[in-house]
């Protein structure tokens, strides 16, 4: 069958199975996998080589963790240091320890049992993240602990691969000076790779930049992730690890974006072919031979990461429900699985057979996820509502003129500059933890989602004349916005944003006042600063208040073209020489004045 043919059938399967899944609410990533074994050996018999298409379709990994590093910066990542390698490192150990004690218990010889372990207890970066995405919960604390553990096993396959040979029947001598060699190569391609990207790479985009071919750019971009995975797998490690790398290499550059933009399409179709690979690769004749074993395995590895992920989440002082979240996305086992499995069963450190049957059992772990996570999300939570915190609260305040959403350190001063006089409102706080700190100091809030339309309408949104809307987080500070615009128009939204891009998000919804959260504060100190230098009050008074009129002429004229990167980044330029010209005009008109008066 020509390339072509299997294109078309991976294409119809997928537009068929994955908008049916979602509209069950069972996500994108169980639709493909009921794609991939619809059309595999095991289903229709539509397309075979498997193994050559799951190689191929690994590059969707890769893709995925250089859009996840160029949202992560080196100084985040340094924030991140405790999850990564405390959590991250405990879940390894302990989930390991336990998964290859069971082993032995079952008769497993020693090497065989600790490489079984230890594979199992590496979950799947590609499913995890995906749904986290799509849900739009990779910002959340689960999410974020979930990252911090996904990266770190990331890690941990180096130095678990390089074990593999040790265990085996070979000379234990000359396989450990193996090691040590290749882990001077290990590190020199890392560092190869950190020099490049701060000192060539940059240099390379900037010069693909300004040659006015915007084709060229998308071949450069993916040149880039495909060669910092090949240098990875050329040293024996991750592919998604150097795409990792180069990424965050790439962070805080100019180019993030447009970067973001040209890889997103070939990311999504290519995560969608691997994990229809790993349906098609899904072993189900072993299911159906031996269901019984196949089912225990799978259910006995979902049920020891799980108690182990819930237990090290409190352990790490998380929040119960984060814990619980944390422990229903991360139980599955992972694909370096299946490369773990099979360099195993090639240096004889495990049989074949055994590989095989770990394998199916780990993509059965990894076709549940998607159930478990929606179970989680739509029974568990229903359980604990009635008898915990996640209950949302019934407002009953009467017609209040304000409506506060967001009871953080922004929309308390709000609150308490409206209680001075004497205004009643209405706040709303999504953040459980954060209605306990405040209701402890004797404030008054309900505990709701501002972003449903139903809690909006108990709040009596439609017979306010004032929306505050303070809320953080971007996406739902934006979905919050729109409902308001479009359900109530009539009441006048005050909206606080984070930065520049939250600001025109919210603009773009129709949001007419916007805040930036640390403006007038930073104008303020900016006054205070010039003040110091020497120059009068008058003068401080006068360079803040040009520079502010200046900067939010600038935002609102910035707001027509802010999806165009290019453009915005030389509408900055035009705006900061503009604002140079300005204030030397203003210093020579204050010479000239200063002169006449002398005169």
């Amino acid at each position: 069958m020509s390339l072509l043919h299997e294109s078309a059938i991976f294409l119809a399967a997928a537009i068929l199975a994955v908008p049916l899944f979602n509209r069950f609410g069972f996500g994108s990533v169980l639709g493909y996998l009921a794609a991939g074994v619809l059309i595999g050996p095991w289903g229709l018999g539509l397309v075979s080589g498997v193994d050559h298409i799951l190689h191929f379709a690994e590059l969707g990994v890769v893709l995925l963790l250089f859009i996840i590093g160029l949202e992560l910066q080196p100084s985040r990542l340094w924030v991140l240091r405790r999850s990564v390698f405390g959590l991250g490192l405990a879940q390894v150990l302990i989930t390991g320890a336990l998964l290859a004690g069971l082993g032995y218990a079952m008769g497993l010889p020693t090497g065989t049992a600790t490489i079984a372990g230890l594979a199992l207890a590496l979950s799947s970066t590609a499913f995890v993240l995906q749904m986290l995405a799509e849900k739009k919960q990779l910002t959340s604390a689960h999410g974020r602990a979930a990252f911090a553990i996904l990266l770190f096993q990331d890690l941990a396959v180096i130095p678990l691969l390089a074990l593999i040979p040790l265990l085996g029947p070979s000379q234990a001598q000359t396989q450990a000076s193996n090691m040590v060699v290749q882990t001077v190569v290990v590190i020199a391609v890392v560092a190869g790779l950190v020099l490049g990207g701060r000192f060539l790479l940059r240099h390379v985009l900037r010069l693909i930049a300004s040659s006015s071919n915007h084709e060229i750019f998308t071949p450069t971009a993916l040149l880039v992730v495909i060669s910092a995975a090949l240098l990875m797998d050329f040293a024996g490690v991750s592919m998604a690890l150097g795409a990792f790398l180069a990424g965050m290499l790439l962070a805080d550059s100019e180019y993030r974006h447009e970067l973001e933009a040209n890889i997103e399409p070939f990311k999504r179709l290519l995560l969608g072919l691997f994990f229809m690979a790993v349906g098609m690769s899904a072993n189900v004749g072993l299911v159906v031979a031996e269901p019984l074993r196949v089912l225990a395995l799978a259910a006995g590895l979902l049920t020891v990461k799980f108690l182990v992920l819930l237990i090290l989440g409190r352990l790490f002082k998380y929040s119960t429900e984060c814990a619980r979240n944390l422990a229903f996305v991360l139980p599955q086992g992972g694909e370096f699985a299946f490369v773990i499995f099979a360099a195993a069963a090639v240096h004889q450190v495990m049989a074949r057979e055994l590989a095989d049957l770990l394998i199916v059992v780990v993509t059965l772990t990894m076709a549940v996820t998607p159930l478990l996570v929606f179970f989680n999300e739509r029974v568990v939570q229903s359980w604990l509502r009635p008898h915990g915190e996640e209950r949302f609260d019934t407002i009953d305040d009467s017609d209040h003129q304000v409506v506060i959403a967001g009871f953080g350190r922004f929309g308390q001063v709000i609150g308490r500059l409206l209680r001075m006089k004497q205004i009643p409102f209405t706040a709303i706080e999504s953040n459980a933890e954060q209605v306990q700190v405040v209701r402890r100091y004797g404030n008054k809030v309900y505990y709701g989602d501002p972003g449903r339309l139903d809690l909006l309408r108990a709040a009596r949104v439609d017979k306010a004349k004032v929306f505050v809307l303070t809320i953080s987080d971007m996406i739902a500070s934006v979905k919050a916005a729109e409902l308001v615009k479009k359900h109530f128009p009539n009441v006048a939204v005050y909206a606080r944003a984070r930065n520049r891009h939250h600001a025109h998000l919210l603009m773009d919804v129709g949001v007419k006042y916007v805040i930036r959260e640390t403006w007038l504060s930073a104008l303020d100190m900016g006054r205070h600063v010039l003040g110091d230098l020497g120059q009068s009050e008058e003068d401080a008074r006068h360079a803040v208040e040009t520079f502010q009129r200046h900067d939010e002429q600038t935002l609102i004229r910035q707001h027509a073209i802010h999806h165009d990167e290019q453009k915005l980044i030389q509408s900055s330029k035009d705006a900061a020489l503009q604002l140079q010209e300005l204030f030397e005009s203003d210093v020579a008109s204050h010479a000239q004045q200063h002169e006449s008066g002398t005169a």
